[in-house]
């Protein structure tokens, strides 16, 4: 059986990656929109701790960086140490502005990941930008959950004509190819909407095209349970069907609702980075993963920047980390419930029955 520690590792690491993101006004060092046209495409810095006299500093500096030999492909840099930067800790840049964790202090911006094409700020836009996909991916998945939970429990646990009718639903939604949905969908609805708007409209679309697998397996799960001697007992009793669902039925189910989470949770967000990549997501200047990704479809971009594969990096990260865990869950729970034949491999084949 899997241990506690086995589980801590990944829950840890997405923590982070999440309290990083949700703090990114006091994580960012600039405002992800503002621009510095003389350093566009300017590489990561270099944190040095050493001067050129070999004198060893405590608190990190960066230098700026000056335009070397332009070309067709864009700016080059290199490094002029006579301006330099150092990184201070929990300042803000006036007494009406927001405290940062850390930001330059000298007469040059200093980028740690780059810029994009217009001189903004890559870390800044990487960390606002993983507002938008991750918690667009949360509430996608909460909303795909709260359909699926509702409308398996319904179909297991009524059956009958509402049984087949979800059932058939489910089909559906199970054979479309849900990118090509989730595009349709887009395309159909208003394109000029405000940032607040396109976001909520995401999570809805991506929602509502994942709620038919969970259905299935709370179905699973509720077929099951709803033969139990514990739920004929309350029914024989007198319980009433919505008492007998709340508190018998439907607890059975937390594993199953857990480990789809875990699932879903990395589908929606690749759901909200491929609309936004392809512009029918969230646009500029608020940044997305999936925008910010956009600027490899330019050639030059996809050769010569390294640091604009960021984004992609962070996000093949966060999907490592959450199919590792989605695999721990899944063997924490397959032993308990495999006495009741219900654990996940159970419930899928109960879910995929009639």
């Amino acid at each position: 059986m899997i241990t506690d520690k086995k589980l801590a590792s990944p829950v840890f690491v997405l923590a982070l990656a999440h309290a990083l993101v949700a703090g990114a006004a006091f994580f960012a060092p600039y405002d992800p929109a503002e621009q510095h046209r003389d350093a566009p495409f300017a590489p990561p810095a270099r944190v040095h701790f050493v001067d050129r006299r070999g004198h060893f500093h405590l608190r990190p500096y960066g230098c700026a960086w000056i335009h070397a030999s332009p070309d067709l492909q864009g700016p080059r840099y290199v490094e002029d140490c006579s301006r330099v930067s150092p990184w201070r800790f929990f300042v803000r840049s006036s007494p009406a502005s927001a405290w940062h964790f850390v930001a330059p202090d000298g007469p040059a911006p200093v980028f740690l990941l780059g810029t994009d094409d217009y001189g903004r700020d890559q870390l800044s836009r990487l960390l606002v930008g993983g507002q938008v996909s991750l918690f667009a991916g949360w509430l996608a998945t909460a909303l795909s959950l709260a359909l699926g939970l509702v409308a398996g429990a319904a179909a297991g646990y009524f059956g009958g004509w509402l049984d087949d009718a979800i059932m058939r639903a489910t089909e559906v939604f199970m054979a479309l190819p849900w990118i090509y949905l989730l595009f349709a969908a887009r395309a159909f609805l208003p394109l000029d909407l405000g940032p607040r708007q396109t976001f909520f409209l995401i999570v809805a679309i991506v929602g509502l095209a994942g709620w038919a697998r969970p259905a299935r397996l709370v179905r699973g799960v509720v077929l099951t349970a709803r033969e139990r001697d514990f739920v004929r007992a309350a029914r024989g009793f007198g319980a009433r069907d919505a008492y007998i669902l709340r508190c018998h039925v439907l607890p059975e189910a937390a594993s199953v609702v857990v480990t789809q989470a875990v699932l879903l949770v990395p589908q929606s967000i690749l759901a909200e980075v491929t609309l936004s990549f392809f512009g029918l997501g969230v646009g500029e200047p608020i940044p997305s993963w999936g925008n910010m990704l956009a600027a490899l479809a330019r050639y030059y971009v996809l050769r010569s920047y390294w640091w604009m594969f960021l984004p992609g990096l962070a996000l093949v990260l966060i999907f490592l980390v959450y199919n590792a865990l989605a695999d721990r869950l899944l063997a924490r729970f397959e032993p308990a419930r495999a006495g009741h034949g219900t654990g996940p491999a159970g419930m899928a084949r109960l879910g995929e029955a009639r």
